[in-house]
């Protein structure tokens, strides 16, 4: 049990390789990381049994940026036959668990063995419950056994409040039919990551102000106009039709980077294709000068070092806001629904 599983987008495994290796030198964890290219996911090896434990439990998970999801555990060799008898006897010495997840990697690989996993789900859970080993809602860890193939899992196991909301750190949202572009997921998971559900009712109320920079065709104003949010919507090219005659938006014709409104507004929200220092520094300026409460802003990344340049400039803005005497939570993930590009959040306290 000395190695920790991390998934992640492929193409961003020595992301994923630099942030854990910076967890580890923090916790004094000894190990090192390592990663194939395009394999959606990357390890870390621990010098000791304990030391994924120990990074773990030092480490908050909604807190990293380039991680889907993670577990601490081994990768096994499965037979041909019996496949749930050698899963038992390796999880015999292990805690009761709360919950089972059956995951994969986020490659094409992956995909063709989901089928498998459904298949196989409901007779695993059948004999872990039979075995004593699975009681929904307990206080156990949770069991993520991530396939590589039907014959190689990583059995690894994490904290269910410690670990990603999702199976492989993907939501299964719908898109709405009556947005005008895709990327209306993007804000939309951003909420479920940054915002506990149950307080959506008071920080995304009906009744409440946005601006939306970059704001055309509208994908991200229909998340706010679908809250009862009221929107001004700053692009100088063509908003979405129906949601201007829902009489919620107004649309401003102007720079992004130059617009400030009247009043500070409850909500920023942008995703303008720009430098990502650029957008980091209208992030700061925003939350720094009250124009807003909360914002969120994507950062589109550079084609080397992203996780040295998204944490300059985590570092850039909060130490800007340091300065200006002003506090606020700041949160950045690369959500499944990004590309090149990490999820900024961060709201006055």
């Amino acid at each position: 049990m000395n190695t920790l599983l991390l998934h992640c987008r492929p193409g961003f495994e020595n992301e994923v390789c630099a942030e854990i290796s910076d967890q580890a030198a923090r916790l004094d964890v000894a190990g090192y990381a390592k990663a194939k290219t395009d394999s959606a996911c990357a390890e870390f090896i621990c010098n000791d049994a304990v030391g994924p434990e120990r990074l773990m439990s030092g480490a908050r998970f909604a807190r990293l940026i380039f991680p889907r999801q993670w577990a601490r555990g081994e990768w096994l060799t499965l037979p041909e036959t019996d496949r749930i008898g050698v899963l038992l006897d390796h999880l015999k010495s292990m805690p009761v668990f709360s919950s089972l997840w059956l995951e994969v990697l986020d490659t094409n690989d992956g995909k063709e063995l989901s089928n498998f996993c459904r298949k196989f789900e409901a007779p695993l859970r059948k004999a872990l419950e039979k075995a004593g080993k699975l009681k929904e809602g307990g206080q156990g860890p949770r069991l993520l056994l991530t396939f590589k193939s039907g014959r190689e899992v990583f059995a690894g196991i994490a904290e269910a409040k410690n670990s990603a909301m999702w199976p492989m750190g993907i939501p299964r949202l719908k898109f709405p039919r009556q947005a005008p572009s895709r990327s209306t997921l993007k804000l939309e998971e951003a909420w479920h990551h940054f915002i506990p559900r149950e307080q959506w009712d008071e920080r995304l109320a009906p009744g409440m102000t946005a601006v939306d920079l970059g704001a055309s065709p509208g994908g991200w104003t229909w998340q706010l106009v679908n809250r009862e949010i009221e929107v001004m919507a700053v692009d100088n090219g063509p908003m979405n039709e129906e949601l201007l005659d829902s009489g919620l938006v107004g649309h401003y014709r102007a720079d992004g980077f130059a617009f400030r409104p009247k009043r500070p507004v409850n909500w920023m929200v942008c995703d303008i294709v720009e430098k990502p220092a650029k957008n980091a520094a209208l992030l700061e300026t925003w939350i720094g000068e009250g124009l807003c409460r909360e914002a969120v802003v994507n950062l589109k990344l550079p084609m080397k070092q992203r996780y040295a340049e998204v944490k300059r400039l985590l570092e850039r803005i909060a130490d800007g806001l340091a300065e200006r005497g002003v506090k606020a939570s700041i949160g950045c993930k690369q959500l499944y629904h990004d590309r090149e590009e990490v999820t900024c959040h961060l709201r006055r306290l």
